[in-house]
């Protein structure tokens, strides 16, 4: 019951933090990597020891080819430029060798023009929409022979809610490392987000069920005290299911390939945030619900 008691000190929480991720989103903006804007990525690979950061952005200035080089690995480079034509980049690949002091074989270069990338920003923001629409319906559907005291669409309505806290941290955490330490928008940030959203409202339903199934056998008792119960109930699996997933993406994360960091990171961030959220936030919107409903 001290989860619902206490439900005002956790809205203030997450509504913080929910402001302070739009506020980012204003004042930072996306930084969105070659998947939605276009561009070109090249990932180099030093065979002896690698130059600086510092010499590698002196050498590719002059080329005015729009570079931003990120360190990877002990020995490599991600270099994200504009849409480059051959002869530009034969060009950077000469500049990348300080005049030819220092060795290194090219791992990939991959180029995506900006038509192509603005058709995967819409369908990204598509299929982040149709899910948390077809969730709502969803929900609404399982939940269709609970009618008192919060009908079955309200159920929806409050995992929806809990889903755009989901989504919503994640991106304006990310929005920040974006602006200090280069992280980047791409469609691996956005299928992390279809994950959060899955796991999310998984967590949320079993709350949820378990609400449904005490309204049968405590008929007698406020909603607020079964749903402080059912919170009770579930809440020891909610958190071993997380805390396996989480330790699972921590491995992942520390000893993965450099190219899966920030989409673990990511799954990180928006599973402690869905945990979070079905636990303090869901479920105890439906009892601030059946209490307006009531006024």
């Amino acid at each position: 019951m001290w989860i619902v008691n206490n439900r005002k000190i956790f809205y203030t929480f997450s509504g913080i933090m929910v402001l302070i991720s739009i506020l980012a989103m204003l004042v930072y903006g996306f930084n969105l990597g070659i998947d939605f804007k276009g561009g070109s990525l090249l990932e180099i690979n030093y065979i002896q020891e690698k130059p600086e950061l510092m010499a590698i952005n002196s050498v590719l200035a002059p080329l005015k080819v729009d570079a931003s080089a990120r360190a990877t690995g002990e020995k490599g480079y991600i270099i994200r430029m504009k849409s480059l034509i051959e002869s530009e980049r034969v060009g950077v690949i000469k500049a990348l060798s300080l005049n030819n002091t220092f060795k290194f074989e090219e791992k990939r270069f991959d180029s995506i023009g900006a038509l192509l990338g603005s058709e995967a920003a819409k369908k990204s923001v598509t299929s982040v929409v149709f899910v948390i629409i077809a969730i709502v319906f969803f929900i609404a559907f399982a939940f269709r022979h609970v009618s008192k005291p919060v009908s079955s669409w309200k159920y929806g309505v409050v995992a929806v809610i809990a889903l755009i806290h989901d989504v919503i941290v994640p991106t304006g955490i990310f929005i920040v490392l974006g602006h200090f330490k280069g992280f980047e928008i791409d469609t691996l940030f956005v299928t992390a987000l279809l994950v959060i959203l899955g796991f999310s409202v998984h967590d949320t339903i079993v709350v949820f069920d378990r609400v449904r199934e005490n309204l049968k056998v405590q008929k007698n008792k406020k909603f607020a005290e079964i749903v402080g119960e059912s919170i009770s109930q579930t809440f020891t699996r909610s958190i071993n299911t997380s805390l396996t997933v989480v330790l699972s993406l921590l491995v992942l994360y520390f000893f993965g390939g450099e190219i899966t960091h920030n989409f673990t990171l990511t799954l990180l961030i928006g599973i402690i945030a869905g945990t979070y959220s079905s636990i303090f936030i869901g479920s105890p919107l439906l009892v601030t619900l059946e209490k307006w409903q009531n006024k």
